[in-house]
């Protein structure tokens, strides 16, 4: 199966770049390389998403207490230990490699979204190998996406990647934390993201990254939605990566949807981030449901938050549930004056950046 792949993401955290929070340690990165060579040699193109540049940089600041660290002196530190973290890989090839540094702000605009994708796939053209992280830099909460498991299933998607490889300490997903539970089951294949999946002990003894299993999951249920393979392997076991490459599973393997969504409903779906929501009484619930392109004013009951036009908004239910995505085409403030007329006329809430597909519902996939 891997071998027939045309293009992948590699995601690899800060427990590989820099284990101990004080530099980069480039040993434990020699077979991530030496398989990305072998990929490319097979005519596999790669996107590296690289972790690390705070566990990086943190060394640069050794009067700081690691345990009252503010934001700002993490953003100080991933400044300093970015160029560190792309030069320790970049000395392990004999190509070109270039970086990329991405907010969420980047990934939910359509026109930068695009622009990523087209950047991206230009280097690959070239035979330069992109290194993706986020730009812990500038980032603020409203831009963050907060750990590069998401953020490289979201690059997955904007490339159009056929698997997400994401790397961790174990190998592979479990029933529990395997350090802590001895009983814990592990999982070798996945065909479907459902609730009993979610709901697994997934905390982390990790103290280096910000992720962990649970963001592992999430970044798989992203990536196979749109019908991308996603695999957890163990990232410091050096047979992982050749194994993948003789169609072996050497940890866990998430099959892709057999009915994928399309990109554009992937986008609004997993990589927009909800602004507001509307809640809809039952007429505008099935509305929704019908996949129906407007709602009238006298189908919304509330309006909540403050967001403007072509801000995304979850439309929900009387009863809470989660129906839909959709990009507005008017504001919080209008929308809520427009609900308090008692005689006011239908009115289209509801438009896409898009000329198609204006919502989407929010089904299990």
């Amino acid at each position: 199966m891997f071998s027939s792949f045309k293009r992948v993401v590699l995601k690899v955290g800060s427990a590989l770049i820099a284990p101990s929070g004080s530099g980069c340690s480039p040993h434990k990165l020699f077979p991530i390389a030496q398989f990305i060579i072998d990929c490319r040699q097979r005519g596999i193109e790669v996107v590296l998403v690289s972790s690390g540049s705070i566990a990086a940089g943190k060394r640069h600041f050794p009067k700081i207490d690691s345990a009252d660290v503010s934001i700002t002196m993490k953003k100080a530190m991933a400044a300093a230990g970015q160029a560190e973290m792309v030069s320790t890989w970049d000395k392990l090839f004999d190509f070109a490699t270039c970086q990329i540094l991405l907010t969420h702000g980047d990934l939910r605009d359509p026109e930068r979204y695009a622009s990523v994708s087209s950047t991206i796939d230009e280097t690959l053209k070239h035979g330069i190998l992109p290194i993706v992280n986020e730009n812990d830099t500038i980032t603020t909460d409203k831009l963050k996406v907060g750990d590069n498991d998401n953020l490289a299933a979201m690059v997955s998607a904007a490339v159009g990647a056929d698997a997400l490889i994401l790397c961790t300490d174990v190998d592979g997903l479990y029933s529990a934390n395997p350090k802590d539970n001895p009983d814990a089951k592990h999982i070798p294949e996945v065909r479907s993201i459902t609730d009993s999946l979610r709901n697994l002990d997934m905390r982390t003894t990790n103290s280096v990254g910000t992720g962990g299993m649970a963001t592992k999951v999430q970044a798989a249920e992203k990536a196979i939605a749109n019908g991308i393979a996603t695999y957890i392997i163990h990232g410091e076991q050096a047979d992982s990566f050749p194994a993948l490459l003789r169609n072996e599973n050497p940890g866990t393997i998430f099959f892709p949807s057999k009915s994928p969504i399309n990109d554009k409903d992937h986008w609004l779906r997993y990589t927009t981030r909800a602004q507001g929501e509307l809640v809809v009484n039952k007429a505008g619930e099935k509305t929704v449901i019908d996949g129906l392109l407007s709602l009238s004013s006298e189908q919304l009951l509330e309006v909540n938050g403050d967001f403007n036009t072509g801000d995304t908004v979850v439309i929900k239910s009387e009863d809470g549930k989660s129906l839909a995505k959709a990009i507005t085409n008017c504001s919080s403030c209008l929308m809520s004056y427009l609900t308090e007329q008692e005689d006011s006329s239908s009115l289209n809430h509801l438009d896409s950046v898009y000329e198609s597909d204006q919502m989407t519902l929010l089904k299990e996939v």
